[in-house]
């Protein structure tokens, strides 16, 4: 069998058509491709705004300071989660506190950041940074009516979730990123993800003057917008300290196209969900379902008892499965900020046996029959 990885962009010729054409054309950045890309995602997750960035971690950085995040200022995120989450925090010169998982779903954890919420008095926290992992949306609903109680922001890492959504209390259907419950949604566009652009990310949101921010912020922090008579067609102004975060339109051209057969992608990733919940069904234990919801599925993920032995016993049989994630709050970094001791059992235990299996759309039959049937064969030794 040949090498079967974990993740794998999908890049066909309309795609590479798509990135010839703009290659041709006048703009290869700051042209038109970057707005149209920015439309068209708006569009697909139900946002007002979007504003596509050089990659995600740009994106949560300035999601950070366009909500306003202050040095000192404490915000709330989960341990299972890539660095980036919690980074973009630090970036601002905040604080990170984690909550732990729920042991089923390997969300955020509502009851555990609720208890850690009301523990502290009312202004401790600021904001939340829920993570929609493996592509399984959070509940927002619940954690806007918690953050609304407490004063809190929400930024919804949904870098694994375009496509994804859970059905509300008013059993309306509410993708992932759309901002209705929300402040700022992100999402990535690396190339294992859904949309594979080579690199970059976007920000989605429906509040007009964090859409504004973000799009200062991601250049320079400059604008054209107080040009008079009096200035010539090279004006412009530096209101604040901004960065580079742009994407180009030669990316965007390819997140154009990729964009337009995520739905596609999404189906066919839940029907490789369905085979291998099929085949592990009361003899491996995954992530869990909660009713109402559908998940994108960017991950398979499975835990066993021992996944060391697993990990490297598909290896040998050329099938790269990976781990998602070691828990951020015992990485070097994060054990040196001794905020105070949680209970991250939980994640803790998560992490002791995960592993992720490969999925990806273009991962054929066989190519899964052939997981399937190593992993159990490892598992019934």
């Amino acid at each position: 069998m040949k090498l079967i990885p974990y993740g794998r962009q999908s890049i066909e010729k309309d795609d590479i058509d798509a990135v010839i054409q703009t290659l041709k054309a006048d703009f290869l950045t700051q042209g038109p491709k970057v707005r149209e890309f920015e439309e068209l995602f708006a569009e697909y997750v139900g946002s007002k705004y979007a504003v596509a960035v050089s990659n995600a971690t740009a994106g949560l950085h300035i999601s950070a300071l366009a909500i306003g995040l202050k040095p000192g200022d404490r915000v709330i995120t989960t341990p299972i989660t890539f660095a980036a989450s919690a980074n973009c925090v630090r970036y601002a010169g905040g604080e990170v506190w984690f909550a732990d998982i729920d042991p089923e779903s390997y969300l955020l954890s509502f009851e555990k950041t609720k208890e850690l919420i009301q523990s502290k008095p009312k202004g401790f926290f600021k904001g939340i940074i829920p993570v929609d992992f493996a592509g399984l949306p959070v509940n927002l609903e619940k954690f806007k009516e918690l953050a609304d109680e407490h004063d809190l922001w929400l930024i919804e890492d949904a870098c694994h979730a375009p496509g994804g959504y859970f059905v509300d209390s008013q059993n309306k259907k509410q993708k992932c990123g759309n901002g209705n419950f929300a402040d700022i949604g992100i999402f990535s566009f690396h190339p294992v993800k859904h949309i594979a652009c080579g690199e970059g990310g976007m920000v989605t949101t429906n509040n007009e003057k964090i859409y504004k921010s973000l799009l200062s912020l991601r250049t320079h922090g400059i604008t054209k917008d107080n040009m008079s008579e009096n200035h010539g067609g090279w004006f412009y102004e530096m209101q604040e300290l901004g960065f580079n975060y742009r994407l180009t339109d030669i990316q965007s051209s390819l997140g154009i196209t990729q964009l337009a057969k995520n739905g596609e992608g999404v189906n066919r990733r839940n029907e490789i969900a369905k085979r291998y919940k099929s085949a592990f069904y009361k003899k491996i234990k995954f992530q869990s379902l909660p009713s109402n919801t559908y998940n994108a599925h960017h991950l398979f993920v499975v835990e066993v008892s021992n996944r060391k032995g697993l990990y490297d016993f598909l290896r040998a049989q050329n099938i790269f499965a990976q781990v998602h994630y070691i828990p951020v709050h015992t990485l070097p970094y994060y054990k040196k900020i001794n905020y105070e001791n949680a209970d991250l059992s939980n994640a803790e235990k998560y992490y002791s046996h995960c592993i992720s299996l490969p999925m990806f759309p273009t991962l054929t039959i066989e190519e899964q029959d052939f997981v399937i049937e190593q992993v159990l064969e490892f598992i019934n030794e």
